[in-house]
């Protein structure tokens, strides 16, 4: 879990303490990627069995939005973030079309 820092405390973290944070952020985002590949390979297996596409492009349209929207609330480069999701979308189609 992410520490949030009192501005009124009288040490503020070590380098140390900080590289921890971003190793503990890394690995919450690791399994949050496999979190979403396990629902991605659910959702192919529901496609399968109803003789839809692999590709949705509407969905990933509005996948591409939402993060969009979710970076600039958390003021972030909306263009790296939709370029993340942009690649976390090509993983779970690759996937799909390997377990057809």
């Amino acid at each position: 879990m992410t520490r949030e820092y009192d501005s009124d405390a009288e040490e503020e973290p070590s380098l140390e303490e900080l590289r921890e944070e971003i190793e503990d952020i890394d690995r919450e985002i690791v399994d949050l990627i496999a979190r979403r590949t396990y629902v991605a390979d659910s959702i192919a297996q529901v496609k399968d069995e109803r003789g839809l596409p692999t590709t949705d492009e509407g969905q990933e349209e509005r996948v591409m939005e939402r993060a969009g929207r979710n970076a600039e609330h958390f003021d972030l480069d909306s263009n790296i973030v939709k370029a993340v999701f942009r690649l976390l979308i090509e993983l779970n189609k690759a996937e799909q079309r390997e377990s057809r």
